[in-house]
């Protein structure tokens, strides 16, 4: 499975992208798990915050949009795992 995360917003609004492919991983049915409850986590409740990052999560042709600090502990793994860094 191909997995991309995109972050924009935040204070300096830089936009992070980033990939991996779940083929050959040690970790790729928890990847894989972690996408899917990501995937169908549904909408952000609450509003978004000031200087909030915004992340779209792309897997299998699906795309979901979540936002800090509404996401789910699914959400941020899969967003650090992916990005490399915190989310």
């Amino acid at each position: 499975m191909r997995i991309e995360v995109a972050r924009s917003g935040g204070f300096a609004a830089i936009e992070r992208h980033a990939a991996l492919d779940t083929a050959g991983r040690p970790d790729a049915d928890r990847l894989v798990a972690l996408a899917e409850a990501a995937l169908t986590a549904g909408p952000a409740r609450g509003p978004v915050v000031p200087d909030g990052f915004t992340y779209e999560i792309t897997a299998d042709g699906r795309t979901a949009r979540c936002a800090d600090p509404h996401l789910t502990a699914e959400q941020r793994e899969l967003i650090r795992t992916v990005l490399g860094e915190g989310a």
